[in-house]
């Protein structure tokens, strides 16, 4: 379909573009930013007063396939990827089964492919089974889709693994996705502090983050390995990064929406949507993060998506298990951080759609040039929406599975700015707001 979307606010990160303009597609990528004059379109989009911005791209979202295939998982979540304006998600290899066999990933990528509602990167296990213990087929996993290595949510206990681990890495250039924590410092459900204290709940101290920093940052000195470190949490880690990036270190970070926002304090009573991994810590904390944000430190800004049920959250807080839906929230709680910081749209922008792209790399192929971002001959993965609007997280505006978020108006009492209006993939339709067709239909 040819699809002309005129009058919109055209901004673009990546090459400083803020305009008012028009923006033509066809045949699934972007023909000019500006109508041709003999561009006949099908579809004709009223974005004014809207912003159109590149596509979302969110580097941690789980999806809980396989594993939940009975249960729609797939289909529900890259349908909440398109309503929060992500058209290109990174997930992790926790699965069940963990997706540590080319046949796996193959499946998947076919699945999220016949659904065209979201690109899908998955990344394959660093270690058979998450196990810690043997390596691998990195280079069938490579060949099948995977787009780098993690353990998701399980640290490798035995240091001498992680070190084979990262040599490999390095010798063919796979990028290692590492969340940072020692694996016996950070058993506990809540940041360690006077908080955890207080709730009589066990903590995670600072230093079970620290601790695996450090450890990772030798091995790479020694191997050579580029490195993508997972949600930090603390002002100690952010210090640790900007560190070694000076000391020229191949290393990209990023932060979560949750840490970015939120603070040990908002666990309140036991509340368990505030249940997360990594766990929320201080004030202190939460504003180096959005100062590392700001500066560079910090690349981008993930979701941390994970879709939980009522049976895993309605029970007490040491035993709800972890996660939150995030990738709705993605794009409005980016904006709120922009303007906390006193920062603009396009930096806001900037942190889910070009930085992201860039960690990314060349896994991307020749995906990689136009990703995240708009750009004339550039595939046409575009977000479309009303900065104007805001709107209050309830579970039934949720597209997700997962309906609990620590951002729920009932919790928090606030609503959240911006609203998506339409989601394009590869110059598809993949998510489009009802109330707002049919305002245009009723005022066509």
């Amino acid at each position: 379909m040819k699809i002309l979307i005129k009058g919109g606010r055209l901004i673009d990160p990546a090459s400083g573009l803020d305009r008012i303009g028009d923006l033509a597609i066809a045949n699934g990528r972007i023909v000019s930013l500006g109508e041709p004059s003999d561009f006949a379109a099908e579809r004709i989009i009223d974005a004014s007063g809207l912003i159109v911005a590149p596509g979302l791209v969110d580097l941690a979202a789980r999806l809980r396939e396989p594993g939940h295939e009975h249960e729609g998982m797939l289909d529900s979540e890259l349908a909440a990827a398109a309503a929060g304006g992500v058209t290109s998600l990174v997930c992790p290899p926790d699965t069940e089964p963990v997706l540590d066999e080319p046949g796996l990933v193959e499946m998947l990528k076919f699945r999220a492919r016949k659904l065209s509602r979201c690109r899908l990167f998955p990344l394959g296990a660093l270690t058979q089974g998450l196990s810690g213990q043997a390596l691998t087929e990195m280079a069938e996993l490579t060949e099948a889709g995977c787009i780098g290595f993690s353990q998701a949510e399980v640290p490798v206990r035995d240091t001498l693994v992680l070190a084979r681990a990262l040599l490999y890495a390095a010798t063919y250039d796979y990028q290692v996705w590492l969340r940072p924590q020692d694996a016996y410092l950070g058993g506990g459900v809540a940041a360690s502090g006077a908080m955890a204290t207080r709730l009589g709940l066990s903590g995670v101290p600072v230093m079970a983050e620290t601790v695996a920093l450090h450890t990772i940052f030798e091995l790479m000195r020694s191997t050579g390995a580029r490195v993508h470190l997972c949600r930090i949490s603390s002002a100690a880690g952010v210090e640790l990064v900007r560190a070694a990036k000076r000391e020229g270190l191949k290393l990209t970070a990023d932060v979560s929406i949750n840490s970015l926002h939120l603070t040990d304090v908002d666990i309140g009573y036991f509340n368990p949507a505030m249940r997360l991994t990594p766990p929320l810590r201080q004030g202190r904390d939460r504003d180096a993060l959005r100062a590392g944000l700001a500066d560079g430190t910090l690349d981008a800004l993930v979701s941390d998506h994970m879709p939980v049920t009522a049976d895993e959250k309605n029970v007490p807080f040491a035993e709800a298990t972890p996660g939150a839906t995030g990738l709705e929230l993605l794009l409005s709680l980016a904006l709120r951080w922009a303007a906390n910081e006193g920062l603009g749209v396009a930096r806001a922008l900037e942190v889910v759609t070009a930085k992201p792209v860039q960690v990314l790399g060349t896994a991307l192929g020749s995906l990689g040039a136009s990703a995240g971002r708009l750009v004339a001959g550039g595939v046409a993965d575009i977000c479309v929406f009303d900065p104007a609007a805001s709107w209050a997280v309830t579970p039934e505006k949720l597209s997700s599975q997962g309906k609990h978020s620590p951002f729920a108006f009932e919790t928090s009492g606030f609503e959240l700015p911006a609203q998506v209006r339409y989601t394009l993939v590869a110059g598809h339709i993949a998510f489009e707001n009802a109330q707002q067709a049919s305002q245009e239909a009723a005022g066509a």
